[in-house]
Formats: C-alpha cells, sequence, structure tokens
C-alpha cells in the first residue's frame, strides 16, 4: 500500500519590502507575513517561500504557490504537514503581545 502524502493549504497575506521577514498575524483565515525582498521579477515569492522552509522547518520542494503569484494574497501549498502541525508553528513564531491593564 502507498503511503499518500499530507497537503495542507494556507492563504497568505504578502507584505513585500518590509526590513526583515516575520509572521505578522492571522486574520480572518489569512496569515500576513512581512517579506524583506522587493515584488519584482518574482524575488519575493522566492523569499516567501524561503522563509516559509525556514520556520516550518520543511524543504522548499514541499511548498509552492498554487494561486495569486502576481497578487499579495496567495493560496500556498505544503507537502507533509497538517493543518494544526502548520498553525502551530506559525503560532510560534508571532510576536509576543502584552495584555492591557
Amino acid at each position: 500500500m502507498a503511503k499518500t502524502e499530507k497537503t495542507t493549504r494556507i492563504a497568505v497575506q504578502a507584505h513585500p519590502g518590509a526590513k526583515r521577514n516575520e509572521v505578522l498575524r492571522l486574520q480572518d483565515g489569512v496569515w500576513h507575513l512581512k517579506i524583506a525582498a522587493p515584488p519584482l521579477e518574482g524575488k519575493a515569492n522566492k523569499e516567501l517561500l524561503e522563509f516559509l522552509s525556514d520556520i516550518l522547518d520543511i524543504s522548499k520542494s514541499r511548498l509552492s504557490i498554487d494561486k495569486g503569484a502576481t497578487s499579495q494574497r496567495k493560496l500556498i501549498s505544503l507537502q507533509g504537514m497538517t493543518a494544526e502541525e502548520l498553525e502551530e508553528r506559525l503560532r510560534e513564531t508571532l510576536p509576543l503581545t502584552l495584555p492591557d491593564f
């Protein structure tokens, strides 16, 4: 029996041209990510996939942009990771916010 590979898709809003790569927030089911590359000639897309590869600890070959290659809004597929694993890893990278007193 062949083992089937887990595929998870996430919606991402890329914010290219930032000073550094960073996970900003999850809002309305969309992950907002700052990307430290300009939106020229696919540079931001390449940096986005490299950043996700690093923070999710998976190979870049397991990531692909399914929709939105020329848009800030993208649908990205990840092979070999469940939605729960993905969300847990992304949440670990969110900036800490202090409670209001």
